[in-house]
């Protein structure tokens, strides 16, 4: 087995946990923003892809350096050992950005460090035409941060939060990575029971379902580094069987999700059964208002609306104080929602326990977590 530089990329805000599923997985990392690093072997590549919850994607880190000019772009490139990862015959599309750095123009750098692997690969496979890219595909990113390049190849495809269940989804769907994100933010364990009375396509529930029965988030789908030479299929084959074997399927689940369109609540249906989660969440069409419960210790996980609008203001603050009386009489409970409606604790009528910002999309939110009694210790 060979050893690479990884990354996890993070969306804001998210990077600790990311972190923490990275050392879960039994590799020691460093954090920086919106980015995770550690040093893992073809196993290491695989597992990551297939359990980390709340990553964007996996990257193998190439090279690292100052480049200030166009030649120095070509020359620290052409210098990396782009052999070690690409075959002959790959197919590699370069994408790029820059940040406040002298060589801004993204295009010309896509194509200086095109040339520049072209070259490398040509004089190490002893090629004197062209280089037929027909083979599998590696996806190169060059990306210039205060004249710093870092060149990266993408083992994950499309993006983890892709995990190959959603048939259908709303208007503004939550990513399945911060939903992950916030139910790995609570005090919820398996054995209690769980709502989302926003649940929209039902994202938040099904993560939660994931998480409850230890089912790898990635054991739907697939990754375009699995049609790489550079990852023997035994690596992939002995992954997947582990996911098979460390999820739990036996363990019972009190989760709902609740929506106040019932349109919705039938897409979440169908993203649950594509889930082959169908018969452990229960979805129904119900306003928050509504909500009474004779269980104790449960946790309420939310994505409200947030009023973004100015004429939506109004309706959604009413709403927060709808909601706020009517989880008032369950002190055992322990409520979490993301907004970023900046009046929510007034609305809702208390101040919250515990608030962290985190980013939905480019929207700025606060997680207010409101924690209830902690359930007694077990004997």
């Amino acid at each position: 087995m060979s050893k690479y530089n990884l990354i996890a990329t993070s969306a804001m805000g998210l990077e600790a946990i990311v972190a923490k599923e990275v050392r879960d997985l039994g590799y020691e990392c460093e954090v920086e923003n919106g980015r995770i690093s550690f040093v893992g072997d073809e196993n290491a590549i695989v597992r990551s892809n297939l359990w980390l919850r709340t990553a964007d994607r996996i990257k193998i880190k190439v090279g690292e350096f100052k480049a200030t000019t166009f030649d120095e772009l070509f020359e620290k490139t052409k210098a990396l050992p782009w052999e070690r990862f690409l075959p002959e015959n790959a197919q590699f599309p370069v994408s790029g950005k820059s940040v406040k750095s002298k060589l801004f123009s993204v295009s010309d750098c896509q194509a200086i460090v095109k040339k520049a692997i072209v070259d490398r690969l040509k004089t190490h496979y002893k090629k004197s035409g062209w280089l037929e890219e027909n083979g599998p595909v590696f996806k190169i990113e060059v990306s210039l941060q205060k004249d710093i390049a870092f060149l990266t190849i993408d083992t994950s495809g499309v993006g983890l939060h892709k995990r190959g269940y959603r048939v259908d989804q709303g208007e503004a769907p939550l990513k399945e990575t911060l939903a992950a994100a916030l139910v790995l933010l609570t005090n919820w364990t398996p054995d209690r029971p769980f709502l989302d009375p926003f649940c929209g396509s039902g994202t938040i529930p099904i993560e939660a379902a994931l998480i409850g029965q230890n089912i790898a988030p990635g054991f739907n789908r697939e990754f375009i580094s699995e049609h790489w030479g550079l990852i023997p299929e035994k690596v992939w084959e002995d992954a997947r069987n582990e996911v098979e074997d460390l999820a739990n399927y036996d363990q019972p689940l009190d989760i709902t999700g609740t929506d106040i369109d019932h349109r919705m609540v039938k897409i979440a249906q169908e993203n649950a059964f594509e889930a082959g989660l169908a018969d452990l969440i229960s979805f129904k069409q119900m306003q928050v208002r509504d909500f009474t419960t004779t269980k104790e210790y449960g946790v309420v996980v939310g994505n409200p609306p947030y009023g973004e609008r100015l004429g939506d203001k109004p309706a959604v603050e009413h709403m927060y104080r709808e909601m706020g009386k009517a989880f008032l009489p369950y002190e055992t409970w322990s409520v979490y929602m993301l907004t970023s409606n900046e009046n929510f604790e007034e609305c809702y009528g208390k101040p919250a326990t515990k608030k962290r910002k985190l980013f939905n999309g480019f929207i700025k939110t606060d997680y207010y977590q409101y924690w209830g009694k902690r359930p007694p210790r077990k004997q």
